[in-house]
């Protein structure tokens, strides 16, 4: 595995697509980047600016010097902003909406996804968002898409938050992702979907493990 290549995993949002690309990346011993974390991070930024989010003019402005570095680690990566490590900062339910709402700015989506694919020229990477292989690297050797029901997708995210020491309602959280996927599916620009030459994977009622162990199955067959 010598030739640089990309493995793009798409889906939405509480499919397991970090946590996954995250081991894969491990045991492939290739780059994990997690572009959702880039736009936690613009949305992180504007609101910690004071822009509001729905400024898309202003937040498009505020890209021309914002100090954002995404520095690969061995579990991952981590995101600096203006200096500081804002990568657990980003990993909150507001940080997401957040992202959400930036994600559909074009002027937003066109800096981050120079930036992701000049990653993916230097390295062999996995990369995980919602339109990976279908706009960032329609190249890309393997393509993904994973999905599960929003139930399953609800009952993860509120697993995640009290592993946090945060209370979280059920309905509520699965109204939110639900609200999300539509968010993403319907916006204008790269909306969340399916590559046509993307392998589905759902992963209601699977494991960690066995989802990685199916996603190393399907890289290794088009990788070699």
């Amino acid at each position: 595995m010598e030739t640089i290549f990309a493995v793009a995993v798409d889906g939405p949002a509480g499919s397991g697509k970090s946590t996954v690309a995250k081991e894969i990346a491990k045991r492939l011993g290739i780059l994990y980047i997690d572009t959702g974390a880039m736009y936690r991070t613009v949305g992180y930024a504007a609101q910690k600016k004071g822009i509001a989010l729905e400024d898309e003019t202003a937040v498009t402005a505020m890209l021309s010097d914002l100090d954002m570095k995404i520095c690969p680690q061995e579990d991952g990566q981590k995101i600096y902003l203006e200096g500081e490590d804002v990568t657990q900062k980003i990993r909150t339910q507001e940080a997401g909406k957040g992202a959400s709402i930036v994600a559909a700015y074009a002027g937003v989506r066109q800096e981050l996804v120079q930036l992701q694919q000049k990653m993916a020229q230097a390295h062999s990477v996995i990369m995980d968002g919602r339109d990976i292989a279908t706009t960032v690297l329609p190249q890309a050797q393997v393509k993904i898409y994973l999905d599960a029901s929003a139930e399953e997708r609800a009952k993860r995210r509120v697993g995640e938050l009290q592993a946090q020491g945060k209370q979280a309602d059920l309905e509520v959280v699965k109204q939110e992702i639900l609200q999300r996927d539509d968010q993403d599916m319907h916006r204008a620009i790269s909306p969340l979907r399916c590559a046509p030459d993307a392998t589905v994977v759902d992963t209601t009622g699977m494991d960690i493990a066995a989802v990685v162990e199916t996603l190393l199955q399907i890289i290794t067959k088009k990788v070699q």
